[in-house]
């Protein structure tokens, strides 16, 4: 028999379930709209771990454990995030590198690496695709701005001794992305395959070839013929076709762009491990202490965490320096300026300049003055003499000799300072006119009563006695000769080099400037374009 108070119960009890399940229902609901409603948030704060930083302990961490910013240190000295420190063509550089691999990557989808489609795959990408033509053009500026800027920060990081120990290694770090930079910007030059490419990798790729006049002079071509062998690894064949089309492209979308990353990393990385950008022994004001907490920020929770616990003999050991800020936010601010700054100029120069693209290739039609990339033409000046000098010899002296600058150059001095205060810049300036006449007087020469073979007492000179007795050798003798009086004169080692360097510098500006303006069909000297003889 039932008792009526036990069903009473066990009513109370299922209504009791059914009221706290149905609440607890109620509440998840709740809870998963709240946490729906917070996700963005909380997205946001798995991602910066440290929220706004409010601390100078706070700044370091944020810093020290970010993906992206912790190949920055924790603290920066002032001098290094001041424009006229290194002018932020570090930070600009990279910046067209990113825009460069972007813009490549969406152009890559319309392109087509075929000899028969590729020129009209570039005019679909001008003419059809929404953006396509000033996606063009933006990648187009970006390259040129790139190789522009590689040449800047080299000469500003030579000029204010930035190679010196403990950064010599990361010099020639800087000269192998000066190589791959060049390597980009010549291979990509030849894909829109139109004449303007098609004849400049033409150039090039006899270039490549012009050990073939050494080894003709020496009669040993048949045996050893290195010159035709760098032009068939160049292009796949004898002459620019299919196979040259698909080298390029490989190089220039995925094996040059590796490279030139990996070298970036190592660029950026060893900056820090050096002891940051070069500096002036007057801008560290050294002190044995720790610095003081600025009085707008709350007191750390502590002193030192395990990252302060150091040992070795890197520059940043041992010493606490002054005149120092954290890199969050005042770095990072500085390269966000610069960077949106690049990005503007970039973006506007894509509107309101369109990259070239004139006829289809065609083997058949040379083009006439055909011309090398712009940061190839003081070089095609010299080839006009000799191509194995010019295109070559030269171009291997002169990389060279910069490569070793930091281990011939040794001599003890302040880091930072421009030109090495005032007698380096006399000696600059001494330098560059020096360079402005030699260079000046030689094409003034050359363009009056041209060289050897235009000579009738010369006419039947060997090939051999042109390839070693040449302007470019001349200007390279000279040069050599300069530098080394300055060393004579000033007792330095260091004047050496910013003689030598200079007068490379400006023989490159001026050969650029000469063969780019006043060199017109047959390569024959005219003051202006409109001067050309009409056909």
């Amino acid at each position: 028999m039932t008792n009526p108070n036990e069903t009473l119960n066990k009513k109370s009890d299922s209504n009791s379930d059914g009221v706290d399940q149905s609440s607890s229902e109620s509440n998840a609901i709740k809870d998963f709209i709240s946490n729906l409603k917070s996700s963005p948030k909380e997205f946001k704060d798995s991602v910066v771990r440290h929220g706004k930083p409010t601390s100078s302990r706070a700044k370091s961490q944020a810093v020290f454990t970010n993906f992206f910013l912790h190949i920055l240190p924790v603290r920066m000295h002032v001098r290094s995030i001041k424009a006229t420190t290194t002018l932020g063509l570090g930070v600009v550089t990279f910046v067209l590198f990113i825009i460069l691999c972007f813009t490549g990557v969406l152009l890559m989808v319309y392109y087509k690496p075929s000899v028969d489609q590729a020129y009209d795959s570039m005019l679909d990408i001008s003419n059809v695709v929404p953006t396509g033509r000033w996606m063009r053009n933006v990648h187009r500026w970006a390259a040129h701005g790139m190789v522009a800027c590689v040449i800047l920060h080299m000469a500003r990081a030579f000029y204010t001794s930035a190679y010196k120990k403990p950064r010599q290694f990361n010099w020639v770090v800087g000269m192998i992305l000066f190589c791959l930079t060049l390597g980009l910007s010549f291979t990509g030059y030849l894909l829109p395959w139109d004449q303007l490419a098609f004849w400049a990798v033409t150039i090039g790729a006899n270039i490549a070839q012009s050990p073939r006049e050494l080894t003709d002079a020496l009669g040993v071509t048949q045996w050893f013929d290195i010159g035709g062998m760098q032009k068939e690894v160049l292009l796949g064949a004898h002459y620019v076709g299919q196979e040259a089309l698909t080298r390029f492209y490989v190089l220039h979308v995925m094996v040059l762009p590796v490279l030139t990353a990996i070298f970036i990393a190592i660029h950026f990385w060893r900056i820090r491990k050096d002891g940051g950008l070069a500096r002036p022994a007057s801008a560290d004001e050294v002190t044995t202490s720790v610095p003081s907490v600025p009085s707008d920020d709350p007191p750390p929770l502590k002193t030192w965490g395990l990252m302060g616990l150091m040992k070795g003999k890197t520059p940043a050991v041992n010493l606490e320096l002054k005149n120092t800020v954290t890199t969050w936010p005042n770095a990072v601010y500085v390269i966000g300026a610069a960077s949106m700054i690049t990005v503007l100029c970039v973006v506007l120069l894509g509107v309101f300049f369109d990259a070239p693209l004139s006829e289809k290739a065609n083997p058949a039609v040379p083009e006439n003055p055909a011309k090398a990339p712009w940061y190839f033409l003081g070089l095609q000046e010299l080839v006009s003499y000799s191509a194995l000098m010019g295109g070559v010899g030269i171009p291997i002296i002169v990389m060279l000799g910069l490569a070793l600058v930091p281990y011939l150059d040794r001599e003890k001095e302040e880091t930072g300072i421009w030109f090495s205060g005032k007698r380096g810049r006399r000696v600059a300036l001494y330098s560059a006119l020096f360079t402005a006449g030699v260079v000046l007087f030689m094409l003034w020469f050359t363009v009056s009563f041209g060289w050897l073979r235009n000579w009738e007492a010369t006419a039947d000179v060997p090939q051999m006695v042109i390839s070693i007795f040449n302007p470019g050798t001349i200007y390279v003798v000279l040069f050599a000769a300069w530098s080394i009086g300055v060393v004579k004169k000033t007792n330095s080692t260091r004047m050496g080099a910013i003689a030598l360097f200079t007068c490379f510098l400006v023989s490159f500006l001026i050969l650029t400037y000469f063969a780019t303006v006043h060199r017109g069909p047959n390569w024959d000297f005219y003051w202006s374009e409109s001067d050309w003889p009409v056909h």
